[in-house]
């Protein structure tokens, strides 16, 4: 009986929450556009100028200087495009 007390506490506490988070991040992926303003994992701020596919995207990181990027890596939008 503790052993499955146990086990409930830690679905509620960690599975539950991250299976939320993971969740969440796909639907902020799948809702990026054009124009908007995102940060990467490894913390390179740019403009989306191109959504290439489902994995992948192109992103100006300076005036004419554009980087293809998988869309998974972004961890934040700053801000969206004024274009919606």
């Amino acid at each position: 009986m503790p052993l499955i007390l146990i086990f409930v506490i830690f679905y509620f506490l960690l599975i539950r929450p991250q299976q939320k988070r993971v969740a969440e991040h796909k639907l902020m992926i799948s809702k990026l556009t054009r124009g908007d303003t995102v940060v990467t994992a490894g913390g390179i701020i740019g403009k989306i100028s191109r959504i290439i596919d489902e994995e992948k995207a192109e992103l100006e990181i300076a005036e004419n200087i554009n980087v293809k990027i998988i869309r998974s890596t972004i961890s934040q939008v700053l801000s969206k495009s004024e274009t919606n």
